[in-house]
């Protein structure tokens, strides 16, 4: 049996009107620091995103998931931020913010293969 590390993961949401506090999931955000992996992965079902927010703006909507993506594999255009060490860019990207963009407290697992975990939460909490 492989051996299991520890993950933290959070779910990226897209928060419309950020005073209602109603959100849809989009994405997860997993980092594994023994396996030094940090990764995310979203799906924007732009229909839905129109009916529950018909005024947002979706392309914008988009570049922001993007960015985050960018900046999860520390690519050359995603910033300062994504110059940071890997423990610093999930702590960057999980922090408690007030913008169309978020993420959900941080959770705790265990998993010996960080890519099939972030997959498996995806499926079960954003599709």
């Amino acid at each position: 049996m492989q051996e299991k590390d520890l993950f933290e993961y959070a779910v990226i949401r897209v928060v419309p009107r950020v005073e209602r506090e109603e959100f849809l999931n989009v994405g997860i955000i997993l980092y594994s620091p023994k396996q030094k992996y940090l990764g995310a992965k979203f799906e924007l079902d732009e229909a839905r995103l129109k009916a529950f927010a018909p005024k947002m703006d979706v392309e914008e909507v988009k570049s922001y998931l993007v960015a985050f993506c960018k900046i999860c594999k520390g690519e050359p255009d995603s910033g300062p931020i994504g110059k940071l060490p890997i423990a610093e860019r999930f702590r960057w990207l999980s922090a408690t913010r007030s913008t169309v963009v978020q993420t959900s407290k941080t959770h705790p697992g265990l998993t010996s293969n960080p890519e099939e975990t972030l997959l498996r939460l995806h499926a079960e909490l954003v599709q």
